[in-house]
């Protein structure tokens, strides 16, 4: 089960699976399931990589709700269960005409002196936002927060049979010379050639939750990639060439 010979790239990665080393030892020495913190999208396919390694099967990945993005790693002596995840659902209301938005929501949070890997995913609509956090966080967080900015609000338990939409997202179909990544990273951002390229190399970018600085990486549909103060998109499809031989595709960006 060790994953102590693997080699890492960075100390980030070195420490992370350090965590999940000590995690299986946890699982199997108390025969319990052991959880590790909220944590990104990037941070989840680092760690499922290791666990094949590892020929661990018991674990599950979850965040409160089906699609969630940040996740908690699960890591089960037993059948893995998402009842058993230390995951609770805060509920904030406010009116509607008061347009708060994730980073408004989660500066609140970070104003408690709550850490980042202890809340998982914010969900916003008009005049609702459901907030995932570690379980024994919650009561906290409704006794401490009363305003967002300037924004009075009330909290409770969420109700999630009916969870906001979260950010949205938008589809838009742009016209590439090739399926490059630089190529795609300078139409969905409208930028320069040489300005996509500074961007790339100053590992800006991630590809299927991995940082890259192949400019001339091809992509595939259903591919991720995520631009450092952009977002997160998806190459959705490849939906032909035009009369010159360049390519349209479809590409999905989440707000």
């Amino acid at each position: 089960m060790s994953l102590r010979t693997t080699v890492f790239t960075s100390d980030d990665d070195k420490q992370l699976v350090a965590q999940l080393n000590d995690g299986i030892d946890l699982c199997l020495t108390r025969q319990k399931p052991y959880f590790m913190p909220f944590m990104s999208e990037r941070k989840q396919a680092v760690l499922f990589s290791e666990l094949k390694k590892a020929y661990f099967d018991n674990y599950l990945f979850f965040g409160g709700y089906g699609n969630s993005e940040r996740k908690m790693l699960g890591l089960f002596f037993d059948e893995p269960c998402e009842d058993c995840f230390p995951i609770s659902a805060v509920e904030f209301s406010f009116r509607k005409c008061d347009k708060l938005t994730h980073r408004d929501f989660l500066g609140a949070l970070m104003s408690l002196g709550i850490e980042r890997e202890t809340v998982g995913d914010i969900l916003v609509e008009d005049g609702r936002a459901v907030v995932f956090v570690k379980t024994e966080l919650s009561d906290y967080i409704m006794s401490q927060i009363s305003k967002v900015g300037r924004v009075g609000i009330k909290v409770s338990c969420a109700d999630l049979s009916k969870l906001p939409q979260g950010r949205g997202f938008e589809e838009k179909t742009y016209i590439v010379s090739s399926l490059r990544l630089d190529n795609i990273v300078a139409a969905v951002c409208r930028l320069s050639r040489e300005k996509t390229r500074s961007v790339i190399m100053a590992d800006s970018v991630c590809v299927n939750f991995e940082e890259t600085k192949n400019v001339s990486l091809n992509l595939k549909e259903d591919d991720v990639f995520t631009i450092r103060g952009k977002g997160k998109f998806v190459l959705k499809s490849i939906l032909g060439t035009t009369g010159k031989g360049r390519i349209r595709i479809s590409v999905i960006h989440y707000k």
